[in-house]
C-alpha cells in the first residue's frame, strides 16, 4: 500500500539507515579518506558526492558526482521513490544522495552543462528541500 501526505502527493522516500552511506560514514569517521571510501564502497552516493566537492577539476568533479547521483538514483528506486515526491534532506541516509545531486549541479554549471544544472536545481526543489538546504550538510 503506497502513504500519501494530506495534499495527496507522494510519502517522503526515506533510504534505509543501513545502507552504504551508513559504511561509507563510519569508515570515514575511521580514517577520513574519500577515495578509499569509495573505493570500499561503489555504491554510496555519499563517497561519490565528497570526492566531487573536494575535486578542483569541474569535469572529473562532474564523473564523481554523476556516479553518485546515480548510486542515488538506483537507491532511491529501491526505497520505493517513482520519479517525484519528497527526499528530505533531514534522514541523515538521504543527504548523501542530496550532496550527490548538488555537486552535479555545480559541476554542470562550472563545465557549462547549463541545462542540465538547472535541471539538478529544480530535482532539489523538487524533493523538497533546497540548494542552500543541502550545502549546509557540507
Amino acid at each position: 500500500m503506497t502513504h500519501h501526505d494530506l495534499l495527496g502527493g507522494p510519502a517522503p522516500t526515506l533510504l534505509p539507515a543501513d545502507g552504504p552511506d551508513a559504511t561509507v560514514r563510519a569508515a570515514l569517521a575511521a580514517d577520513g579518506d574519500a577515495r578509499s571510501a569509495a573505493r570500499a564502497t561503489p555504491a554510496s552516493s555519499l563517497a561519490w558526492a565528497l570526492l566531487a566537492e573536494q575535486e578542483t577539476d569541474a569535469v572529473a568533479a562532474y564523473a564523481y558526482a554523476r556516479t553518485g547521483y546515480h548510486r542515488g538514483l538506483d537507491a532511491l528506486r529501491r526505497a520505493g521513490w517513482r520519479g517525484q515526491g519528497p527526499v528530505p534532506a533531514s534522514h541523515q541516509p538521504n543527504q548523501g544522495f542530496l550532496r550527490a545531486l548538488l555537486a552535479l549541479a555545480e559541476a554542470a554549471d562550472a563545465i557549462g552543462e547549463h541545462e542540465e544544472a538547472e535541471r539538478c536545481a529544480r530535482f532539489l526543489v523538487d524533493s523538497a528541500t533546497s540548494a542552500d538546504e543541502v550545502r549546509a550538510l557540507r
